[in-house]
């Protein structure tokens, strides 16, 4: 019959798993590391899997498949057992996670001068995950928040990115040129979607940030909201330019 059921495109799928947690139909398994619709006819086609896939490589299509077969899914359901359970497992790192950085640095004794106390580094990451291909569309960490759009060089051009960029934000890293994609549709999801205070973009004085800076501009013009932002350039030898 023909009818409206997804298509995984496995050149966009990065294989979060994230879609296979959101089919409560059990129709799609990550299997060598990408999303697939195992079972045509567990897929009802209302589409939960699609709104959390972070590179959107699930669309809808209407075309030959077998029919949904609810007594199907539901004798399914009640026969998994462990083993099939911890092979459709999603891997834990994906989920989102609100973190609470160290107010007060920890004091510690240097090596070199005993007498002369150091200043232990503290993490300042508030959110996690941090890619932004990975990121939820909405979440707790994201209310009112101030956000940092960083390009993943600048952790380790900066010396001091988690003190001077990271505190008090919620940070978000990637980098156009290795993730070949375009952010400002997921960009302008989060900040539609939140309550976002103000922006920062934080890139490298190279070319292929731009892409970064431009998705952020992007993003904001196609939110329709009206957020402070400022754009942060770093030379490669880790110094503030603008």
């Amino acid at each position: 019959m023909i009818r409206k059921i997804i298509h995984i495109d496995q050149d966009k799928c990065n294989g979060c798993g994230i879609c296979a947690k959101a089919c409560h139909e059990g129709a799609i398994e990550v299997i060598d590391g990408k999303a697939r619709l195992l079972r045509e006819n567990f897929c009802d086609g209302f589409g939960d899997c699609l709104p959390g896939c972070p590179t959107g490589a699930i669309p809808f299509e209407e075309r030959e498949a077998a029919a949904y077969d609810a007594a199907a899914v539901k004798a399914a359901k009640e026969t998994k057992t462990p083993a099939r359970a911890a092979k459709s497992a999603i891997c834990p790192g994906t989920g989102k996670r609100q973190l609470q950085p160290e107010a007060t640095p920890i004091m510690i004794l240097s090596a070199e001068a005993p007498a002369i106390p150091a200043t232990k580094p503290v993490t300042q990451l508030q959110n996690w995950p941090v890619q932004i291909k990975l990121a939820p569309v909405k979440a707790p960490y994201f209310d009112s928040a101030e956000l940092l759009i960083a390009a993943d060089c600048t952790a380790f051009a900066y010396g001091d990115f988690h003190n001077q960029f990271m505190t008090g934000k919620v940070t978000l890293i990637g980098c156009p040129k290795l993730d070949a994609v375009d952010y400002s549709e997921k960009l302008t999801e989060i900040l539609a979607n939140n309550n976002i205070q103000g922006l920062t973009v934080l890139r490298m004085d190279v070319p292929c940030c731009g892409g970064l800076e431009r998705a952020a501009k992007k993003a904001l013009q196609a939110s329709g909201k009206l957020i402070p932002w400022q754009v942060v350039t770093l030379s490669t030898d880790g110094k503030v330019l603008d």
